[in-house]
């Protein structure tokens, strides 16, 4: 039982990124930076729960698998928390479309890339795709929210003794 949580997530998390490369390569959908930038982040998520879920982990590295898990889906629900902003922003207030991350990753380095990337673009306010009246930046910070509270659940989750307990002094 241990592992069934993380192995949940690593599931939820793999099928959440196939479908954003389904939306990319079949419906062509081309990802924003902050698209990019979630992505990453359920990647990590993923990654976390894939790991935890294999080593099966005692209490304590339980609780820090989970730590890891809440703190990368609280960055990344930040990340889409951002876009939804720039999505509701009306049309004059949008910031103008600028360059494709791989450029910027080129001309600016890491720190400079991220620190534009999260002002966010033109690209990153246009909603393209809606399912059941929410973007995909609704659905990621809904979904990155859920990891980053079932990872605090599980970070406060106290073990239970094995076994049922008959007898109690």
């Amino acid at each position: 039982m241990k592992r069934l949580p993380y192995a949940l997530i690593a599931l939820a998390c793999t099928a959440l990124l196939g479908f954003g490369y389904y939306l990319q390569y079949v419906q062509h959908l081309e990802p924003c930076p902050l698209c990019m930038l979630q992505r990453l982040a359920f990647l990590g998520v993923g990654a976390v729960a894939v790991v935890a879920a294999l080593h099966g982990p005692g209490a304590a590295a339980a609780r820090a698998y989970a730590a890891a898990i809440a703190l990368i889906a609280l960055a990344g629900a930040g990340v889409a928390a951002r876009q939804i902003w720039l999505q509701h922003l009306p049309p004059e207030l949008v910031p103008e479309c600028g360059p494709g991350l791989e450029f910027m990753l080129e001309l600016y380095g890491w720190s400079d890339t991220l620190a534009k990337v999260l002002k966010g673009t033109g690209d990153c306010a246009t909603v393209e795709w809606t399912f059941l009246g929410l973007s995909i930046a609704e659905w990621s910070c809904a979904w990155l929210a859920l990891f980053a509270t079932t990872g605090l659940a599980l970070t406060l989750r106290r073990e239970r003794p094995a076994g049922p307990v008959l007898f109690r002094r």
